[in-house]
């Protein structure tokens, strides 16, 4: 599986993919992550990536050039460009990460890890030329009503979701199994480690139930069943 994220900070990518899980999956050849400066697809000698807007307004808008470029030139597979927009494989998905776009969820996660390879297109300024949603992408994702500053938390967000679905990412595939939304139950039971009891003062001790100390994974089971929250 490979994603490629087209932003105008690739290091905030970059910083993200280099650990925990993301990194070991890379390292593991399972997965396959790249991050994208669009400017580098800006032709005019300033790397310009944005303009006002037509009609005016606050603010600058991403221009649909640059996209455009790095979209067809970092497929993996054969794009045609059609008068009503792009044409591809079917194991690919383009995607604009958008305040506009429709809400992310587990469920969308689970659609998108089908694919071979994603591409995410992270948004900046006062937003994209809507050229980019009606030809290039194929949908617009949002992580929430909320304003942030740029696509690429989104983009990381989308990235971890969808990419820990994918066989091979996660060392234990029995977490996949029990995860809170995966299995239709939105919450989950509460967890507890060592040690059994936790004193954070004299006389104060904060105890883990006796059921998880017991032994019995039936009635473990049970118990979390019911103390779902």
């Amino acid at each position: 599986m490979q994603f490629d994220i087209f932003t105008l900070f690739p290091d905030i990518i970059d910083s993200y993919k280099g650990e925990s899980i993301i990194r070991r999956a890379i390292d593991a050849g399972v997965l396959r992550v790249h991050s994208h400066n669009i400017r580098d697809w800006a032709h005019d000698k300033h790397s310009t990536v944005d303009n006002v807007p037509y009609g005016g307004g606050a603010g600058m808008v991403m221009k649909v050039e640059p996209i455009y470029r790095a979209i067809c030139d970092c497929s993996l597979f054969e794009i045609k460009t059609t008068e009503r927009g792009l044409v591809h494989s079917d194991k690919q998905r383009i995607i604009l990460l958008s305040a506009k776009g429709e809400r992310f969820t587990q469920q969308k996660a689970q659609e998108l890890a089908q694919y071979e390879h994603i591409m995410l297109i992270c948004g900046r300024y006062e937003g994209v030329d809507e050229r980019v949603t009606t030809y290039i992408a194929d949908e617009e994702i949002s992580i929430g009503e909320y304003v942030l500053t740029g696509g690429e938390i989104p983009a990381l967000v989308l990235l971890d979701a969808v990419a820990r679905l994918h066989k091979g990412v996660l060392g234990n595939v029995e977490s996949l199994k029990e995860e809170s939304f995966t299995t239709g139950h939105p919450k989950e039971y509460p967890h507890y480690t060592r040690p059994a009891v936790f004193s954070p003062k004299p006389g104060v001790e904060w105890k883990t139930p006796d059921i998880l100390l017991s032994g019995n994974h039936q009635e473990i089971q049970k118990w979390r069943q019911q103390d779902s929250r």
